[in-house]
């Protein structure tokens, strides 16, 4: 059944162009294909996204794709030299401290893209 498909994220772009130069120069990825649809990337383990164009990006208020770090303070130190800047929240069971969420034994990290996509960093899993 479905159990057995290939999973991946879908995130859009109301400017591809702005979208690309952001994952390539922000996030060091290059899409690994370019189709009618939209640039791919691949990732560990098989995983891969579709980073699309189309008028309603950025208007999700929830967590469009989530990254695997085994070293989140590493990690955000060099995108934040990149530019990155990431979010502090405050909700019910969830509060960040300069960026850092800890949740158990696990500690994640949320930034927006060029076009106001959430993304996570996420240490721990």
């Amino acid at each position: 059944m479905l159990s057995d498909l290939e999973i991946f994220a879908v995130l859009p772009a109301s400017d591809l162009g702005r979208a690309r130069g952001f994952y390539k120069d922000k996030l060091g990825l290059e899409p690994a294909e370019e189709r009618p649809e939209g640039l791919i990337y691949h990732g560990k383990g098989g995983s891969s996204f579709l980073l699309y164009e189309t008028q309603f990006a950025g208007t999700a208020q929830n967590t469009g794709m989530g990254l695997v770090t085994s070293d989140l303070d590493g990690d955000m130190t060099d995108l934040r030299s990149r530019g990155v800047e990431f979010e502090d929240y405050d909700f019910p069971g969830l509060k960040t401290e300069n960026g850092v969420a800890t949740y158990g034994e696990m500690r994640g990290a949320w930034f927006k893209d060029s076009e106001g996509n959430i993304v996570s960093l996420t240490e721990g899993t």
